[in-house]
């Protein structure tokens, strides 16, 4: 499989770490809004609160050197400044017509009265309104009041800052250590939900241990209950069932054994009484003997079919052993010469060992090579091969003969269809058995079974295997055609080199 789904271990642990991510940035992130928006909201108030405290001492105040009520705004200003101090990461200063005058004592983040940009822009400021500014130090938030004094024909007014970014200092701190606190409780709980996760699933991890080693062996593996809760009772669940597979599969080996004997035993009989009838081949009771020897073979054939196809789902069907490729298809190839003249070749030998079911696998090609002489001539040729290819081993039979029209290829190894195209002249035989013996060879080993057209026309037949434990054999094939046509082989064992 070349991609493998997540396991419900890291979804748990992945969903858990989720939510908590999620409870700890929604408040952390949403305290950071509420704060900012509580901060702007208690600036615009102190900026509120100085332009009315300026109005206050504009009403009540008195030069300090005359004893008089204040004649000039820029006058009124400097002692404003003098008498109110900005609070922190706050400033004033005063702009006269056009130019900045006196600022507030004490430090400042940044000397916005020296910046001639900003004291132009407050100069031109018509209103009152609170606005935001862009400075060295951050978002600045600026109010102008407007200053005018009876017989004082000067422009004066009074600049208002609060430096909001660097009153945010100390959120923004708070915000990233709560945000380094969740971090670390992150990996905490991630941690402990591994954990309590891998305690939680182990009874299912072996539950799919168990499953993993009936499919390979039998039915008899058996899973501990212990406890009372859902694990136990899943657990107690799996046991029925394979209590009623097993059953199931004692039936049917049972059915299939009464089934071969009943079958098998009056066709024998018949064949028997047939062979002690003693007639010639050339009359009319000589004919029918012929006849019926020919449908008892075909019958027998049949149910043997049908017994193998009977078998493929029990666990015994396959006998998994170190297969050479190279031996499995020359041999393969050297039987099927027996079944018809034709121009056998080997096209290509995998050189590895590999495991399998190598009688299964055998009877398998010699299925399709049957299948191969059936839709050819005495002047086709037919190939069989294998070949290692990406972690796969492909068989395969492939023929000279009229193919398989693409319809026919989805169905063609489906039980009782016959597809294809036979030989003019010649009768097909078979009820639609041998493709569907072959796929479910195939699918025995975890592989599939397909049919594809043949380079130069015909059919190419493919049993795609996963290749398990390939090791290098160390053989080579030769063909080696005869005067007749046909391909004989040769093995040549290659000598490894001493390590």
């Amino acid at each position: 499989m070349i991609w493998r789904t997540t396991s419900a271990r890291s979804r748990i642990v992945g969903w858990m770490l989720l939510l908590l991510g999620a409870a700890l940035a929604v408040p952390t992130f949403g305290i950071t809004i509420v704060w900012q928006a509580e901060l702007d909201r208690q600036i615009d108030a102190k900026l509120l609160s100085e332009a009315d405290k300026l109005r206050a001492f504009a009403r009540t105040s008195r030069d300090p050197y005359t004893g008089e009520r204040f004649t000039s705004g820029a006058a009124l200003l400097t002692a404003f400044m003098a008498v109110h101090r900005p609070e922190h990461n706050a400033a004033f200063f005063s702009v006269v017509d056009g130019r900045a005058d006196r600022r507030s004592p004490g430090p400042a983040p940044v000397r916005l009265d020296r910046d001639a940009a900003v004291v132009a822009l407050m100069a031109r400021t018509s209103d009152t309104r609170i606005r935001w500014l862009d400075s060295p130090a951050g978002k600045v938030r600026y109010g102008v009041v407007p200053v005018q004094m009876a017989g004082d024909h000067a422009d004066t007014r009074l600049v208002l800052l609060s430096f909001r970014d660097q009153e945010l200092r100390q959120e923004r701190h708070m915000a990233r250590l709560l945000l380094l606190s969740g971090c670390f409780a992150l990996v905490v709980a991630g941690l402990a939900s591994w954990l309590v996760a891998g305690r939680v699933l182990a009874p299912i991890r072996l539950v799919r241990q168990t499953a993993e080693r009936i499919s390979e062996t039998d039915l008899s593996q058996r899973l501990p209950v212990r406890g009372s809760d859902d694990v136990a009772a899943l657990a107690e669940t799996f046991n029925h069932m394979l209590d009623r597979l097993s059953g199931a599969f004692t039936a049917q080996r049972r059915f299939l054994d009464e089934v071969a004997h009943e079958l098998r035993t009056p066709i024998t009989v018949l064949r028997g009484h047939l062979e002690l009838m003693e007639e010639a081949p050339d009359s009319p009771h000589g004919q029918t003997r012929t006849l019926l020897f020919d449908e008892l073979d075909r019958m027998r054939r049949i149910v043997d079919d049908l017994l193998l196809l009977a078998r493929a789902e029990r666990p015994d069907f396959l006998t998994l052993g170190q297969t050479s490729l190279t031996d499995l298809v020359v041999d393969t190839a050297a039987k099927a010469q027996a079944l018809g003249r034709r121009h056998w070749t080997v096209a290509e030998v995998a050189d590895v060992s590999v495991h399998l079911d190598g009688q299964r696998v055998t009877q398998a090609l010699m299925q399709l090579a049957a299948n191969a002489v059936s839709h050819t001539g005495e002047g086709d040729a037919i190939e069989i091969g294998s070949r290692l290819w990406r972690g796969r081993v492909l068989l395969w039979v492939a023929d000279t003969g009229p193919g398989v029209a693409p319809e026919d290829r989805e169905q063609i190894f489906q039980c009782f269809y016959q597809g294809g195209t036979a030989v003019p002249g010649r009768a097909a035989t078979g009820i639609g058995l041998g493709l569907a013996l072959v796929r479910e060879i195939a699918q025995a080993h975890d592989g599939v079974a397909r049919v594809e057209e043949a380079t130069g026309g015909g059919a190419r037949f493919v049993i795609d295997l996963p290749a398990l434990h390939p090791t290098t054999e160390g053989t080579l094939c030769e063909q080696d055609p005869d005067s007749r046509g046909r391909g004989t082989h040769r093995l040549l064992r290659r000598k490894r080199p001493a390590p």
